[in-house]
């Protein structure tokens, strides 16, 4: 079954169980989708559909300090919901020591030897780490290591 598929499934158990929390980051992950595919007029195969889903889960997880700040639990709450329910359509996420392996092989790879190379490296690193781990969190380790 396709990634695709099994948001719809979800989505209609989600409704069918009255869980609006499931039910609203399902759809929104899934007009997401649609969107993208709509745009680019390109119908999206599994690594696209969980690409996405990571950009929806990132922009939950930029999103909750602005909440934790004006101290709105309700909206804290139902964001960490959403997000743990985005999370089970990403693959496992990597480790940090998985993603320092990656970007050594990468370094002595590409053989990138200062920060100015760091372009060379993310590169070389991302196609390899997309969907599993977030981009911010590589470039501070590729940047850790160049130093």
């Amino acid at each position: 079954m396709s990634l695709k598929e099994l948001l719809v499934q979800d989505l209609k158990k989600a409704m069918k169980d009255g869980d609006n929390v499931s039910k609203t980051a399902i759809q929104l992950a899934r007009s997401a989708v649609l969107q993208v595919e709509k745009d680019t007029r390109v119908t999206l195969d599994d690594d696209g559909i969980v690409e996405i889903i990571a950009k929806e889960v990132k922009k939950r997880m930029d999103t909750l300090p602005d909440f934790e700040k004006s101290n709105r639990q309700d909206l804290i709450d139902n964001l960490k919901a959403e997000i743990e329910v985005l999370k089970k359509y990403l693959p496992q996420q990597l480790s940090e020591g998985e993603i320092e392996e990656i970007v050594k092989e990468a370094i002595s790879s590409t053989g990138a030897t200062s920060a100015k190379e760091i372009g060379k490296v993310m590169q070389a690193v991302m196609p390899r780490t997309r969907g599993k781990a977030d981009g911010k969190l590589v470039n501070q380790i590729v940047k850790k290591l160049l130093e």
